[in-house]
C-alpha cells in the first residue's frame, strides 16, 4: 500500500512539474481560466465582487472561467485584484546569457528599431 501512495505521489508531482510547452494555447487559457478561478474562490468572492473590483463586465469573466478567452487588457486587470500581477514579470524575459562570449555578443550587436521581415 505504501508503494502504491508513494507512485501515487510521484506521478503527481510530475503532473504538475509539466511546462506549458506541451499543452495547445487553447489548453493553457482553460488553466489559467481555472487558477483564477480558484483564487477567486479562495478569497470567498463572487464572481460579481471580482468583476466589480477589476473593473472587467462579468459577462466576460464567466466566459473567462468558462472558455478561457479573454482580452490581454483584461486578463491583467483580474490578475492585479487578485493579486497576482507579479506573475507575469518572467513571462516575456530575455534569457541569461549562458557564456561571458555570449555577452558580450550581445552588447556588441546594435539593437534594431524594428524587426525583419
Amino acid at each position: 500500500m505504501l508503494i502504491i501512495l508513494l507512485i501515487a505521489h510521484i506521478l503527481s508531482l510530475m503532473e504538475n512539474a509539466l511546462s506549458y510547452s506541451l499543452w495547445t494555447p487553447d489548453e493553457v487559457a482553460r488553466d489559467l481560466a481555472e487558477k483564477a478561478r480558484q483564487v477567486r474562490l479562495a478569497r470567498k468572492w463572487k464572481q460579481s465582487t471580482l468583476a466589480e473590483r477589476s473593473g472587467v463586465t462579468l459577462a466576460s469573466l464567466r466566459r473567462f472561467e468558462r472558455t478561457g478567452q479573454v482580452s490581454l487588457s483584461n486578463l491583467l486587470k483580474l490578475s492585479f485584484s487578485l493579486g497576482r500581477l507579479d506573475d507575469f514579470e518572467p513571462l516575456l524575459r530575455v534569457p541569461e546569457a549562458g557564456s561571458v562570449r555570449e555577452l558580450e555578443d550581445r552588447e556588441s550587436v546594435s539593437k534594431p528599431q524594428r524587426g525583419t521581415r
